[in-house]
């Protein structure tokens, strides 16, 4: 049962190499929690942002309604996992006392057992991974232990996918503003030569232009430029 679990991490691993899009990747997080863990049929993945949760990942629609009955309500396993960090492993009859509305729903789904570990990506990602069976008591101890140290892994594979995306935004945004910069530069220097300006009316000339077309100063400055020498500008 470990080779399972390492396998589905070894696929995750390589999605990260691959997979931009942070939903994308929580759609492969509860495709693969299936085959990782035995017991599990169908999964969702809860993300709360400012403490308001969503479902960001589902294997089938009709999970979305079982976990808008937890949301609508404030309780449920994905919710009690997220908020005290711990594993939550429940049966129908247990969750129709605790939590009589989701039940409903739950059942409806043909769901009755109920499996939830957290999920702590960072600050603005914490939740859970939820995990549904049609056979009452469908989840054992094993299975528990499997979905926590699956869930381990992923927040942590998660935690440096969204490092990753942070810093290369990040460079994407300082190359934009280094690009920008060199082409208002040049734009002020054609003027300065042509027009016997300082830099300070130069820049002036650029901003003035901005402001009567509407467009950013780097457009109009690219566009300035490439009227100069020759070029087409690139359209932005």
């Amino acid at each position: 049962m470990l080779d399972e679990v390492t396998g589905a991490l070894d696929s995750l691993t390589d999605l990260l190499h691959q997979e931009d899009d942070f939903h994308l990747l929580l759609r492969q997080v509860c495709a693969q929690v299936t085959r990782a863990v035995p017991g599990v049929e169908e999964a969702t993945v809860t993300l709360l942002a400012d403490g308001m949760p969503q479902t960001a990942a589902a294997t089938r629609e009709v999970l979305l309604d079982v976990d808008n009955e937890q949301y609508r309500t404030g309780d449920g396993p994905c919710l009690e996992a997220a908020k005290t960090g711990e594993i939550v492993r429940v049966a129908v009859g247990e969750a129709r006392d605790r939590w009589p509305a989701f039940t409903r729903v739950a059942e409806d789904a043909g769901v009755v057992s109920f499996l939830s570990a957290p999920l702590h990506v960072n600050a603005g990602n914490s939740g859970a991974i939820n995990c549904y069976s049609t056979r009452p008591g469908g989840f054992a101890d094993l299975d528990a232990r499997l979905l926590n140290l699956y869930t381990v892994m992923v927040s942590a594979a998660c935690r440096s996918h969204l490092r990753y995306l942070e810093a290369r935004a990040l460079a994407e945004g300082l190359r934009s503003a280094l690009d920008s910069r060199a082409v208002i530069e040049q734009a002020k220097g054609i003027l300065m030569a042509a027009r016997g300006l300082t830099a300070d009316e130069a820049f002036t000339v650029l901003v003035r232009q901005s402001q009567r077309e509407n467009l950013k100063l780097r457009t109009v400055a690219e566009r300035f430029v490439a009227k100069v020498s020759g070029s087409p500008a690139r359209n932005r």
